[in-house]
């Protein structure tokens, strides 16, 4: 993930391994399914996750003009904006047919206390300026291990200080979504592995003990942990706040494969993203769903080519969603 201005989670993990619907082309390709097997999930544009640089508005034209359903929140240009500027913004958003997906949490829990009181305190007014443009998600990742704290001192520490935040985006009509870090190179290259399956995050929420926390899955993560259909058949689609699709590498051993090092989904099929997706669509989830290839050949593409190739990847991975009916 990308954090505003913070450090992302493939920062992170470089340095510790080192040591509402509607289709933007005329009518929906789903919308003359059966009301019981209409998919609710939107093909979310996150111009960060593929190394593209825009502006909220760019980003916007990008989304429509490829075929998106919804978009990234820019939480700090949001926050910038007058009111007649912020109108301007939501109009051209609802008349391209795209809403907002789900932001990136701006608090940075997972360092030492000044670090998170200082970003707590920053806290009410990024949410203030995301309830302002009608954005109601936002996800942080979960750190997979600790040189200097065990498992129960890391599971309290956290859960305490995500409680926190989860109080203040409550407060602003915002939900908090907890990403699991599940790669075997990531959890075992500190001293004290930390939570790193769906089953554990979940125990995480329930200590936090707030309602409005839930789960972003990341179909990477999801299968390195070795969860499955049936773990995500158990939620409720309010136990989801946003989801990431991609597919793994071909030619890297699973306990070898490294966080920042993906595909585009489908790319090499190691991933059963049909699976993923229809289980998903089985609970009603109805969020925003992001490719996080991590992939420096898409990185290395302009930003027509990235955002075409991501558009065409999402598209063929939600067809089939049609395939598995």
């Amino acid at each position: 993930m990308i954090h505003d201005g913070k450090p992302g989670r493939r920062d992170f993990l470089a340095g510790m391994l080192g040591g509402g619907l509607a289709a933007t082309f005329g009518r929906p390709e789903w919308a003359d399914e059966p009301p019981g097997r209409r998919r609710r999930m939107t093909i979310d544009l996150v111009c960060g996750n593929l190394g593209v640089k825009a502006t909220q508005r760019e980003a916007i034209d990008l989304a429509h003009r490829h075929g998106f359903e919804s978009v990234f929140p820019e939480a700090g240009e949001l926050s910038r904006l007058s009111d007649p500027g912020l109108q301007d913004v939501l109009a051209e958003l609802k008349a391209k047919g795209l809403g907002f997906g789900a932001a990136f949490l701006a608090v940075d829990f997972r360092k030492d206390e000044a670090t998170f009181e200082r970003d707590l305190a920053e806290l009410p007014g990024y949410s203030r300026a995301l309830q302002r443009a009608g954005v109601h998600r936002t996800g942080t990742w979960l750190p997979p291990g600790s040189d200097s704290l065990t498992y129960l001192r890391h599971f309290k520490q956290t859960a305490r200080r995500l409680r926190e935040v989860a109080r203040v985006l409550g407060d602003h009509q915002l939900r908090l979504g907890l990403e699991y870090v599940a790669p075997k190179t990531a959890w075992t290259a500190r001293r004290y592995p930390f939570v790193h399956t769906l089953a554990e995050t979940r125990e995480l929420i329930a200590e936090i003990g707030l309602g409005n926390v839930g789960l972003v899955l990341d179909r990477w993560h999801w299968y390195h942990a070795g969860d499955g259909a049936a773990d995500i058949q158990a939620l409720g689609s309010d136990d989801v706040v946003a989801v990431d699709l991609n597919d793994a590498p071909a030619d890297v051993p699973k306990d070898q494969q490294r966080d920042g090092s993906r595909e585009l989904p489908l790319a090499t099929g190691v991933i059963d993203v049909g699976a993923f997706l229809g289980a998903l669509a089985e609970i009603g989830y109805d969020g925003p769903v992001r490719a996080e290839p991590f992939n420096d050949a898409v990185r290395k593409m302009t930003r027509e080519e990235a955002v075409a190739a991501t558009s065409r990847a999402m598209k063929k991975a939600f067809a089939l969603l049609g395939a598995r009916d």
